[in-house]
């Protein structure tokens, strides 16, 4: 159940131990990046939120570490974009967990206790305590700004060093579930040449918990540029995960199946 759940976190969020707390002013380039108006790097970001595909899948090498465990394994993931993700991992390589993700649900197939679950999609904020809808977990993989929105308020820091794109907001319907009083800060950080995401840090300053996404690398297939490898920073109160990320075999915009079957002999999970 350990090695389950631990699996499962990545199909529902998608540090290292010692974890000292990274911020975005530890991303530094050698040189200073060439001046850009605020208005330009906002609309940089506005349109990388609006890229499109309509399927998505790869393999994944993952490793995996937090305060108690240090583990790697693979996971194929399909996306049919606004409609439902599903992800089989397998560890050495036998497939021992299926998840589907639709937009307001979660089933997970446990091959090891042949077990199964089905929750609505705040079983992610239960668990993991991370409040991503499913929109946000699309945008994660695809290495898009999470949770960008035109409706709301964007500001440039003052940084010469790079280009940083930061926004402060309360409980949006839809988006990042949050308590009325709380706020959520995000920060997109640009590459050098303001073309495309670096990294992305989420902060809820309420629950003492933040997420860093690292994007490494980058890859174009069929003209769409998308992650290779990325690394992801996760510090809560009560543990410390960080995860490095590598996508295999790519495809985009091809047919894709999304199935998940739940064997009748199969019980509810605790």
């Amino acid at each position: 159940m350990i090695l389950y759940r631990h699996c499962l976190f990545l199909l529902c969020a998608f540090t290292s131990i010692s974890c000292a707390k990274k911020t975005i002013q530890d991303v530094v380039s050698s040189e200073n990046p060439p001046k850009i108006k605020d208005k330009v790097l906002i609309a940089v970001v506005d349109s990388l939120s609006k890229i499109k595909t309509e399927t998505f899948y790869t393999k994944l090498s993952v490793e995996y570490k937090d305060t108690t465990r240090d583990l790697s394994f693979k996971t194929s993931v399909k996306n049919v974009t606004d409609s439902a993700l599903n992800a089989i991992i397998t560890y050495a390589r036998i497939p021992i967990v299926t998840a589907m993700i639709t937009k307001d649900s979660v089933s997970i197939v446990n091959k090891n206790d042949k077990c199964y679950t089905r929750a609505s999609l705040s079983y992610i904020k239960e668990n993991f305590g991370i409040d991503f809808n499913y929109g946000n977990i699309e945008e994660l993989i695809l290495g898009k700004p999470i949770d960008y929105s035109e409706e709301q308020k964007y500001s440039v820091l003052s940084n010469p060093h790079t280009y940083v794109i930061s926004s402060r907001r309360k409980k949006t319907p839809g988006r990042l579930e949050r308590d009325e009083k709380e706020e959520v800060l995000i920060f997109y950080t640009l590459n050098d040449q303001a073309t495309q995401i670096q990294s992305i840090s989420i902060e809820s300053p309420s629950d003492s918990t933040s997420i860093i996404i690292d994007y490494i690398s980058w890859q174009v297939i069929n003209g769409i540029q998308v992650p290779l490898k990325a690394e992801i920073y996760i510090a809560m109160p009560q543990n410390k995960i960080h995860l490095r990320l590598e996508y295999e075999k790519v495809e985009i915009n091809e047919p894709l199946e999304l199935i998940i079957i739940i064997p009748e002999s199969y019980e509810k999970c605790d």
